[in-house]
């Protein structure tokens, strides 16, 4: 019987870390990826690199839709957009054949600057 409850928490968790990523990625157009490695690691417990390759394909669904809303607005500029892509795209792979050849600690410490690097600069700049 035990089971069924744990089942269920776990489920509430993911629901919840996916709520997270959308309020963020719906308010600022991103950002969601920032909040998903967190959650996955902290309440859903999955492991950091798993849980940075979790965040790398919720992120894709989550910014087309956002993509879309904002578009719907007139928020959105197709040639930056394009441009942008061209470049996430071939950093996306280039980061995903590094992230398996990092060790767990050192990918850690690179987001945890990344983040902490983001947030001084929007604090102060």
């Amino acid at each position: 019987m035990a089971k069924p409850v744990k089942a269920k928490k776990e489920t509430w968790k993911k629901i919840l870390t996916g709520l997270i990523a959308g309020l963020l990625n719906g308010l600022f157009g991103g950002g969601g990826g920032m909040a998903v490695v967190p959650c996955l690691t902290f309440i859903c417990g999955y492991p950091v690199k798993k849980a940075h390759a979790t965040a790398i394909l919720i992120i894709l669904p989550l910014s087309v839709l956002s993509g879309v809303i904002y578009f719907t607005f007139g928020k959105f500029d197709l040639k930056i957009s394009l441009l942008v892509t061209a470049g996430v795209t071939a950093g996306g792979v280039v980061g995903a054949i590094f992230l398996k050849k990092l060790k767990n600690k050192v990918v850690t410490v690179i987001f945890s600057v990344v983040m902490a690097a983001a947030g001084v600069k929007m604090l102060f700049f």
